[in-house]
């Protein structure tokens, strides 16, 4: 079992910048790809972005291309989601997620997730 634990949201006016962690615990040895998704009100949760075990290979949705960069960092099991120049459209419940078995854009994909971590984006 992995457990995810995300931080870093907040609220921030539409410009503005956050970066989100993942902390992931238990199961940790093993390569795993890892990615994030978003859940606005009244909306399916989303696609965001998708990296690799390495960090070599990096995946984005088109609505956050350019301004969203994932990252890793293995030795403290963490992934990053920096987020620049956020418009009040990308405002949602951010969810990490884990060990993709198919295509990244799906949410059933993924093995496991974390709980979420509130990005509140005012214009």
């Amino acid at each position: 079992q992995v457990q995810l634990a995300e931080s870093g949201g907040g609220s921030v006016q539409a410009g503005g910048s956050l970066r989100l962690s993942c902390a992931a615990s238990g199961r940790t040895n093993s390569r795993r790809a890892m990615g994030w998704f978003r859940q606005a009100p009244g909306k399916e949760r989303e696609f965001v972005a998708r990296i690799n075990w390495s960090g070599g290979l990096t995946y984005y949705a088109d609505s956050v291309k350019g301004r969203f960069t994932i990252s890793r960092d293995n030795v403290k099991n963490t992934v990053y989601l920096q987020m620049n120049s956020l418009k009040p459209d990308d405002a949602a419940v951010y969810y990490c997620a884990a060990d993709p078995v198919g295509p990244a854009i799906f949410t059933t994909t993924w093995a496991y997730w974390g709980q979420g971590t509130q990005v509140t984006v005012s214009s």
